[in-house]
């Protein structure tokens, strides 16, 4: 099984890394083929340009080549992982970036009219995402609805394919002991199996 598992974090130190290393570890041991993409680290580039804006056409082969790789990458996943923080209810730009220039027209869904159903194109079926987050969950779900379930499971995975969303939100991160960081990465490699099997 081909799996993307993608992070947005800047910290090295941080707790998503500690997540990201865990889940690529139980992945490649259960013999999956792990793309693991720290997107930081590898200092992809968010910021779409006027030719990336379209949504209807067929996105043109991208000149940058660090798109065009992920573009063509993404087309052969089969699970996909998502491991950033929750910040300001959104996830990282970074990722955001990522998001609207590698899942882009002819690559990751077709649209026949601007306000018509997108057809998804991945054969990614499935997707992972791990949060963090320091917000209570009665204060996220009172306050602010929980705006990165609606952003996953109703705005992007689904206009692109993949119905079968998961989502794990570890809280509050900064505040936690290193037994529950310890107990949260045995939690995040299990989720990780689980979506494999």
């Amino acid at each position: 099984m081909h799996v993307g598992v993608y992070l947005a974090h800047p910290r090295r130190s941080s707790f998503n890394h500690a997540l990201f290393h865990a889940v690529v570890d139980e992945l490649r041991g259960r013999g999956c083929d792990v793309r693991a993409c720290d997107l930081y680290a590898e200092g992809f580039d968010p910021a779409l340009s006027s030719g990336e804006t379209g949504t209807v056409e067929s996105a043109q082969t991208s000149e940058d080549p660090q798109v065009a790789r992920h573009r063509s990458e993404i087309a052969g996943i089969d699970a996909l992982v998502f491991v950033h923080p929750n910040w300001w209810g959104m996830p990282p730009a970074i990722l955001t970036g990522w998001v609207q220039r590698v899942l882009a027209p002819g690559v990751a869904y077709k649209l026949g009219t601007a306000d018509g159903e997108p057809a998804g194109l991945l054969t990614a079926g499935r997707a992972l995402i791990l949060n963090t987050s320091d917000t209570p969950l009665d204060r996220e779900l009172a306050e602010f609805g929980d705006p990165l379930q609606r952003i996953w499971a109703s705005c992007v995975l689904p206009y692109v394919g993949v119905d079968d969303v998961r989502r794990v939100v570890f809280r509050a991160v900064t505040d936690a002991t290193v037994e529950e960081r310890a107990s949260w990465l045995r939690q995040a490699r299990a989720e990780a199996a689980a979506l494999i099997a």
